[in-house]
């Protein structure tokens, strides 16, 4: 039988699901000892794991070459595409904000405001929804030079505990949204494999409840 075929987000996301699945008692031999392979073998599991980058993890599960997939919201909210969303794993919780300048406000005057971000996508919605017209520019290593270096008015970034906004000088001016880590399954994957996928989705559910 056939493999299910799980995309894991590289990093952080990787390592915390591993420690969701060997809660599920799950062989996670080799995705502790993998060496530079990008592909792992679940042997007690019938699964096996693809490690990539978060965009590619959409790409994998949109094109059908994996069944499921572990990726972060921001992603999602960047990416957009077509699969189902159908858990949200409760780990890799954080938020995008708007942060700028400590003390400066940011809303004052009728000036267009030039925002850096990551995730051009999520800052044009969050600003349209607003109904104020900004200008996005993309960076992408460390947004937060962006003000200071006077490139923008603010950053729309992901903050987890804001230590390296507060060591820069700059501060949260507003939430935008809260993010955390999601489990996506392909459309088709759903329908054929439906009980298999089921079955998984129910024993991580178990173990986040």
């Amino acid at each position: 039988m056939k493999k299910l075929r799980i995309a894991l987000t590289k990093g952080r996301l990787e390592d915390k699901t591993v420690a969701m699945f060997e809660q599920l008692g799950f062989d996670c031999e080799q995705l502790h000892n993998k060496g530079r392979k990008l592909i792992l073998d679940i042997p007690n599991a019938n699964m096996e794991v693809v490690l990539a980058k978060a965009a590619d993890v959409i790409t994998y599960i949109e094109n059908g070459v994996c069944d499921i997939g572990v990726v972060g919201k921001d992603t999602i909210m960047e990416y957009g595409g077509s699969f189902f969303e159908v858990l949200d794993l409760g780990f890799g919780r954080c938020k995008f904000a708007l942060a700028g300048k400590k003390g400066v406000d940011f809303y004052d005057g009728y000036n267009e405001r030039t925002i850096a971000t990551k995730y051009p996508n999520v800052t044009r919605r969050f600003f349209e929804a607003k109904g104020m017209d900004v200008r996005v520019v993309k960076i992408e290593g460390s947004v937060e030079l962006a003000p200071l270096l006077g490139l923008s008015d603010a950053i729309v970034d992901i903050v987890e505990t804001g230590s390296t906004l507060r060591e820069n000088g700059l501060e949260v001016l507003e939430d935008v949204a809260p993010i955390s880590a999601k489990l996506i399954v392909n459309t088709v994957s759903m329908k054929l494999r439906q009980q298999e996928i089921e079955d998984l989705i129910e024993q991580i559910t178990s173990v986040i409840a």
